[in-house]
C-alpha cells in the first residue's frame, strides 16, 4: 500500500459497532472484491470491496472476514482468511499480507489461509441461528454482473438450506453514513492533495492545451503524494463539453475564451475527495461566464448552510431547487410565467440544472446511505449545483465536501480557490 498502515482502532470499533447490530446468535461473512479480467492475461487494478475494508483494513484480493460474537468456541468469533502467498506470487505479484501484518492492521488475532475457511465455517455454522450475508445495495447500481457476494450466497444456500439468512447491508448503511474521526482524517488527507492537483492545473491550463494534458498534471499530483489515483474516472470537460454531465474523454484542445469544467478527485487510503471548478481557459472569464459563476457559486453557499443536522434529503434539495430557479431567472434563462406554470413533477429549472445537489461521501464517491434518514453529525456530503447552457457552449459546477457536526458544518474543501477573481488572480 501506498499509505502508512491506518489505526486498527478505526476497525476494531467498526466490528463492535456492526456486531451490536446483528441477532443473538449470528455469523456474518463478508468477502473481498473480484478480480476483473481486463485482457487476455491481465487484470484490472484491485479495488477492494468497501465492506470488507470498512471492517478489518485489510487492503488484498481474495479475502474473506467471518464474525460470530456468540460462537461457542472463542477462537472463531473473529476470524481473517487470507491469499497464502508463496515463492511464484513472490516473484510474480510481490508483496502479500504475513498472518502478523494482518492482525496489525485489523486487530483481530485468528488469522486463517484461505485454504481453512470450508473447513472452519462447516464446524461452526450450525452452531449458528443466523446467517449475515452481504450484496452491493447502494441505489445507484443495478445488478448486471454475478460478482463474488452474489456467488457466494448461492453456494451457502445451496449448502445450508434450512439456515436463516439476512442482509448485512442495511446495517452497514446506517454505519458508514457516519465518519468517525481518522475516517474524517483519512478524507482530508484526499481534499488535500485534490486541492493541491487544482491549484497545479491553474498555473498550467492555457490556451490550445489538451484536456488529456491537464489529466496528466493531475495524477501526477496524487501519486507523488501517496494517494491510490482518481477517485473517479476525471472529468476536463472544455466548451461544449462541459454540458455532457459525465464526459471523460478528455480529448479535445481547450480554446481561447471557452470555459473549463473539471470535476475530479483524489482516493487516499480507499477514501475519496470529489471536487468541481470551472476556469477560464485563457485566465480571464467573460462577463457573461462571470455571472453565470457566480449565480452557481449564490446556490452553492445557500445549499451549503442547509446542510445541518435533522435536514431531510427530499426537502433540502426542493429548497435548494428553488434557490437556483431564482438565479435562472436573474440570468434570463427562465421567466416568471415558466416557473408558474411548470410541472412539479419536473421543475423548470431542471433545464438547466438536471442532476442532484448533493450526495454522501466515504470509500464509496458516492457513499452507501439512506436517501430517507436526516442528515446527521459526522455525515460528509457533496455540495455541487450547476448550470449547463447548450446554446451558449458553457457549463458551469462548483463542488466542495462537508462536514455536518453538532455545532454546524465544517468545509473541508474550504481551502481550494474558489471566488471567480481568486481563480483569475493565480491564473495569472
Amino acid at each position: 500500500m501506498k499509505y502508512p498502515k491506518i489505526n486498527q482502532e478505526l476497525f476494531i470499533l467498526n466490528r463492535k459497532n456492526f456486531s451490536k447490530q446483528l441477532k443473538s446468535n449470528s455469523l456474518a461473512i463478508f468477502q473481498a472484491n473480484d478480480e476483473f479480467p481486463r485482457s487476455g492475461d491481465q487484470s484490472f487494478i484491485f479495488k477492494q470491496n468497501p465492506d470488507l475494508f470498512y471492517l478489518s483494513g485489510i487492503d488484498q484480493e481474495q479475502t474473506i472476514l467471518l464474525l460470530y460474537p456468540d460462537c461457542p468456541n472463542p477462537l472463531y468469533r473473529q476470524v481473517l482468511f487470507l491469499r497464502q502467498t508463496n515463492d511464484y506470487i513472490k516473484v510474480w505479484e510481490g508483496y502479500k499480507y504475513t498472518k502478523e501484518e494482518a492482525k496489525e492492521t485489523s486487530g483481530i488475532d485468528s488469522i486463517f489461509w484461505l485454504e481453512d475457511f470450508d473447513n472452519i465455517l462447516h464446524s461452526i455454522v450450525n452452531y449458528a441461528d443466523n446467517i449475515y450475508l452481504n450484496t452491493n445495495e447502494n441505489d445507484r447500481y443495478a445488478h448486471t454482473v454475478p460478482y463474488r457476494d452474489i456467488r457466494f450466497i448461492a453456494q451457502m444456500q445451496s449448502k445450508y438450506p434450512l439456515h436463516h439468512y439476512e442482509r448485512a447491508a442495511p446495517i452497514m448503511r446506517e454505519l458508514r453514513a457516519i465518519k468517525s474521526e481518522i475516517e474524517i482524517e483519512l478524507t482530508k488527507k484526499a481534499c488535500g492533495m485534490t486541492r493541491d492537483a487544482f491549484i497545479r492545473v491553474l498555473k498550467f491550463v492555457k490556451p490550445g492545451v489538451k484536456e488529456y494534458e491537464i489529466e496528466a498534471e493531475i495524477i501526477h499530483e496524487f501519486i507523488r503524494q501517496g494517494g491510490t489515483g482518481h477517485a473517479y474516472t476525471p472529468i476536463i470537460a472544455s466548451g461544449h463539453n462541459a454540458n455532457i454531465l459525465h464526459y471523460n474523454d478528455n480529448n479535445q484542445e481547450c480554446k481561447d475564451g471557452d470555459v473549463i469544467l473539471f470535476d475530479f478527485g483524489g482516493e487516499y487510503a480507499n477514501y475519496n475527495a470529489d471536487m468541481s471548478r470551472s476556469i477560464p481557459v485563457n485566465g480571464k472569464f467573460t462577463k457573461r461566464q462571470k455571472e453565470v459563476y457566480n449565480a452557481v457559486l449564490h446556490v452553492m453557499k445557500a445549499a451549503t448552510r442547509l446542510l445541518v443536522t435533522g435536514t431531510v434529503w427530499n426537502e433540502y434539495h426542493e429548497e435548494v431547487g428553488e434557490i437556483m430557479t431564482e438565479q435562472l431567472i436573474g440570468l434570463g434563462l427562465l421567466t416568471t410565467t415558466e416557473v408558474k406554470n411548470q410541472n412539479p413533477a419536473w421543475p423548470a429549472y431542471k433545464k438547466y440544472f438536471m442532476h442532484g445537489t448533493s450526495h454522501h461521501l466515504g470509500i464509496d464517491v458516492h457513499d452507501f446511505a439512506s436517501r430517507y434518514t436526516p442528515f446527521a453529525a459526522g455525515n460528509i456530503l457533496t455540495v455541487e449545483p450547476g448550470i449547463y447552457i447548450p446554446e451558449e457552449g458553457l457549463g458551469i459546477r462548483l463542488e466542495n465536501n462537508i462536514l455536518i457536526t453538532n455545532s454546524g458544518n465544517i468545509d473541508l474543501m474550504a481551502d481550494i480557490p474558489l471566488e471567480a477573481d481568486e481563480i483569475e488572480d493565480i491564473m495569472n
